[in-house]
């Protein structure tokens, strides 16, 4: 059986709870990370158990936060509102439903200007992990737990060889690799998992790759 340090003396953050702080703001992060930046408003739709008992726990405080930027355990977390409005960034929180998913659930959205729109759904599983599960509409399945590269493309013939290639090239190991697209040479979402952080030379590279349309690696 495989054993994190996690399971044994659970994450560094700001409290009072891992899956609704915690992992709450985790989520939130790694949203803001793969959502393309220049956001003005957040909407934070949520589910299940962050519906019903997320205020009391500092969910909102830890969504927002999140969303601009602070990791689980920066003390500012507290301050999320006085942050939001020093940097003009205005939000709202709804009651949805997300059925099938986990009790601790969220849809975030970015709204941007032109009234561009890009949204994240996914779920704090407990002891500050999360699981990110769609993009946008694209179905994705990642933690974040190592370091991830995500890339949005058009469903085209070598475009995901073109990225594995230029991973190899950079010595970078491939762990997991996940594609998922809403049609046939539609849209696609490639989600890979690796052994080593993705450095800005390869982001930067795969923006000027022909059909990829975003990219962005977590590294957190």
């Amino acid at each position: 059986m495989n054993i994190s340090i996690f399971d044994v003396v659970g994450p560094v953050m700001i409290g009072p709870s891992s899956s609704h702080t915690a992992g709450a703001a985790r989520l939130a992060h790694v949203a803001a990370a793969v959502a393309p930046p220049g956001f003005w408003h957040v909407k934070f739709g949520l589910a299940g158990s962050f519906a019903k008992t997320g205020r009391g726990h500092g969910t909102d405080k830890a969504l927002l936060a999140g969303a601009l930027g602070l990791a689980p355990d920066d003390t500012g977390i507290r301050d999320a509102y006085a942050l939001a409005k020093a940097r003009g960034v205005t939000y709202d929180f709804e009651t949805i439903e997300l059925p099938d998913s986990h009790e601790n659930s969220a849809r975030i959205t970015f709204l941007y200007d032109g009234g561009d729109a890009f949204f994240v759904e996914g779920s704090s599983i407990g002891g500050g992990r999360i699981v990110v599960t769609d993009l946008n509409g694209l179905a994705a399945e990642f933690s974040a737990e190592s370091p991830t590269l995500v890339t949005m493309q058009y469903d085209r013939r070598g475009v995901v060889s073109a990225i594995t290639q230029l991973l190899a090239e950079q010595g970078i190991n491939i762990g997991v690799m996940r594609v998922n697209r809403t049609a046939r040479g539609d849209v696609a979402v490639t989600v890979i998992e690796t052994d080593a952080p993705v450095p800005d030379t390869i982001v930067h590279a795969l923006r000027c790759t022909p059909n990829i349309l975003r990219v962005c690696a977590v590294n957190v």
